[in-house]
């Protein structure tokens, strides 16, 4: 694939590569180096602190969730601040955390070398620019590829950690459980309450990792269950290790050496696996180790260049970093992270300035509760997530305060460095994107519930980003179509009148209230909520009474005036899809709309619908013209042997059909899809692709056994 030529990533991601991600992001300086600082400030509590970070990161994990399975776009929390709060937010959350990840993933790299001193005297810096670009073309040749070297990362680290703890908690009971409390764990918090929660905004970013999932959420299969399953496996995992495994660290080791060693693990290790061979278990450790560091390292670049690609998309940076290339990854978005990153390596001390970039992390945390509150808060349409927060809005309330009083715990230099990194994307949105942006945010439809505007234009991407994840195979808009009521009107007729008729129609067909249908359409329309754009109106509605979903396309012979989004006066229209829908089927109400509102972007459909002879050229107006080969059967000539006969009946060559119905005589309705097989016919009355009338009268009423046909016998077929 040349670069450029698709601006959207494959989904190769799975339930394990989403728990692997996360998972492998969050082992890394927080267990391997950080246990013994933090027992410093806490004592034995240290213990308490892993456990109630993990409790904490709750709050942020839920909304990560389901901001990622309602926008399941590649960029994560940019995507999702920039979509809820507006562009400035967005633009702070994405230049800032797109740096933050990369000092935190040069961390990660540069952490290794304290495990390797152990055994070996490496050039540490030379070491973590040669991974660098390692991993760096790993992101490049593929996600898959990523994500496979991911996922043997956490395996490796995993089977030690659990080897790790069965040995420790062997060592503890051999040393009596009793003792190990009064000599280890007494008392259990030496500096009091404040050393236990100042340690907490310590150690809370160690789960930080967690939300890296979301940057990738574009390339996750099923997104509304891998995502939030994956993340809470994850989170599980994480808290039982992190807090088993610190209990082992303090048990084992004293208190004075544990405070002052970069080493934990392995000097814990040390002191445990002295029943293997030489330094076996220590090795051990350090294997676990370096997979720690460059599974973080590795998920770091994958999720920091996402954050780049889709600012690309946004025009909040260069639209070059956006291209896909030829293994169908954002090539020029890793490179620069990776580029980055080295810089970073050569530059800084990574060490200390990746600890203060931790603060911001948690600022961005706040953040993300507060977008699902203003996203919920202003019931925008096409805001639909697969998973939804349990207790809302008392979790994303807590997400919101929880993270802001972590930061005040961490101390000035943190939060000086936390406002410098804003300061830093602020000026880079002045500077640059905001000359290139359009959007204004979901928090404008919060602002239109007290009096002000909103964001049509979000709600318009939220529907194609609903469609794109709601459809795989199957395409239920077709069908939808090709069942659809048509009415052609030969005479100028007022926009409410014609909805009174739609309403009639679908009471006489499906027993419909007319009332209900009419008043809830009009009431719709007289606010100027009914999408209107090139001469084409959508009026749609979701009724408690319907069952299932109704299209009924209307055709006028001349202008009917209809108001626009945001009341900014009228404009002319020649085309209505009415869409009726239950109330319960919000997410594939939504799907339909983005696909008609496909077509009335479209600047030639106006042109093809007021063309058309037949309301079979109608539909196929409405679903893409180049899908169809429409042929009428006449009682002469090749196709009379098709006439008056059940569709089942017919012999067609392999590949022709898909669907057939039971319809007889000139009303069969027959459906072609390029590719399928006779085989995989089914019994069906609806036709999801052209429906074909046979014979010369067939019916002009409804659609969906009307028009014309495909040929079987034509060469194409």
């Amino acid at each position: 694939m040349a670069d450029g030529e698709d601006q959207k990533l494959s989904k190769e991601l799975k339930l394990f590569d989403v728990f692997a991600i996360s998972t492998g992001a969050m082992f890394s300086s927080g267990f391997f180096l950080l246990p013994g600082l933090a027992a410093a400030e806490a004592g034995p509590s240290v213990v308490l602190a892993y456990l109630i970070a993990g409790v904490l990161m709750l709050p942020a994990m839920l909304s990560m969730a389901e901001l990622s399975t309602a926008m399941p776009r590649a960029g994560g929390a940019y995507y999702f601040l920039d979509r809820a709060l507006g562009p400035v937010v967005g633009t702070v959350g994405g230049v800032g955390t797109w740096i933050a990840l990369i000092l935190k993933s040069a961390f990660g790299l540069i952490g290794m070398g304290a495990y390797l001193a152990l055994f070996f005297d490496v050039p540490v810096t030379q070491l973590a620019l040669v991974l660098t670009l390692v991993f760096t073309i790993v992101n490049i040749v593929g996600a898959k590829e990523t994500s496979q070297l991911q996922r043997w990362l956490v395996v490796i680290l995993l089977s030690v950690l659990f080897f790790f703890l069965v040995q420790g908690f062997v060592e503890i009971v051999s040393l009596g459980p009793g003792v190990v409390r009064e000599s280890q764990f007494s008392p259990l918090m030496p500096f009091g309450v404040t050393g236990l929660f100042s340690t907490v905004g310590l150690v809370f970013v160690s789960y930080a990792g967690l939300t890296k999932v979301a940057s990738v959420a574009e390339e996750i299969q099923d997104p509304d269950v891998n995502i939030p399953l994956g993340m809470t496996l994850s989170l599980i995992v994480a808290t039982a290790a992190y807090v088993l495994g610190v209990v082992v660290i303090v048990a084992v080791l004293e208190p004075n050496a544990l405070h002052e060693d970069l080493t934990p693990v392995a000097t814990a290790a040390r002191s445990f696996f002295d029943w293997l061979p030489g330094s076996t278990g220590v090795v051990l450790v350090v294997a676990a180790a370096i997979a720690a560091f460059a599974s973080t390292a590795n998920a770091g670049i994958m999720s920091a260049s996402r954050y780049l690609f889709a600012m690309g998309r946004d025009k909040v940076v260069s639209p070059g970093f956006s291209r896909i290339g030829r293994f169908k990854t954002p090539t020029r978005a890793v490179w620069a992270t990776g580029v980055l990153m080295a810089l970073v390596l050569v530059s800084l001390d990574v060490m200390s300035v990746a600890k203060l970039a931790s603060a911001f992390q948690l600022f961005i945390f706040s953040l993300l509760n507060l977008a699902v509150i203003v996203l919920r808060e202003s019931r925008i349409e096409g805001y639909d997530p697969g998973y939804r927060s349990p207790f809302y809005p008392w979790v994303q309330g807590a997400g919101v305060l929880i993270p802001l009083w972590l930061i005040t715990q961490m101390g000035g230099l943190t939060i000086l460095f936390t406002f410098a990194l804003t300061g830093v994307a602020l000026w880079w949105y002045f500077y640059y994107a905001k000359g290139h942006m359009t959007r204004e945010g979901a928090v404008l439809h919060l602002f239109e519930r007290l009096g002000r505007q909103r964001d049509f234009g979000l709600e318009r991407e939220l529907r194609e980003v609903l469609l794109e994840s709601d459809r795989g195979g199957h395409d239920p808009f077709s069908e939808l179509v090709a069942e659809s009521l048509v009415i052609d009107l030969d005479e100028p007729t007022e926009y409410e009148t014609i909805v009174w008729r739609v309403a009639a129609r679908l009471t006489a067909e499906f027993g419909i209230p007319s009332d209900d249908v009419a008043e809830a359409i009009l009431t719709e329309s007289r606010v100027g909520l009914t999408p209107v754009a090139n001469r084409v109106a959508l009026p749609h509605v979701k009724l408690p009474n319907v069952r299932t979903f109704h299209l009924v396309l209307v055709r006028t012979p001349e202008d009917v005036r209809l108001s626009v989004e945001g009341g900014k006066g009228s404009e002319p229209v020649r085309a209505l899809f009415f869409l009726v829908s239950p109330e319960a089927r919000a997410r594939r109400h939504l799907g339909f709309l983005a696909s008609l509102a496909g077509r009335m972007d479209d600047d030639k459909f106006i042109f093809d619908w007021t063309s058309a002879e037949t309301e079979q050229e109608l539909k196929e107006a409405v679903l893409h013209e180049e899908r169809f080969l429409s042929l009428e059967i006449r009682e002469e000539g090749p196709t009379e042997e098709l006439a008056d006969r059940e569709v089942r009946e017919i012999a067609l060559v392999e590949g022709a059909l898909s669907r057939w119905s039971t319809g007889r005589g000139r009303s069969s309705s027959l459906a072609a899809e390029p590719g399928s097989s006779p085989e995989t016919a089914s019994r069906s009355s609806v036709s999801p692709t052209p429906s074909v009338s046979c014979g010369p009268d067939s019916p002009s009423g409804r659609s969906g056994a009307c028009g014309s046909c495909v040929d079987p016998l034509s060469p194409r077929h």
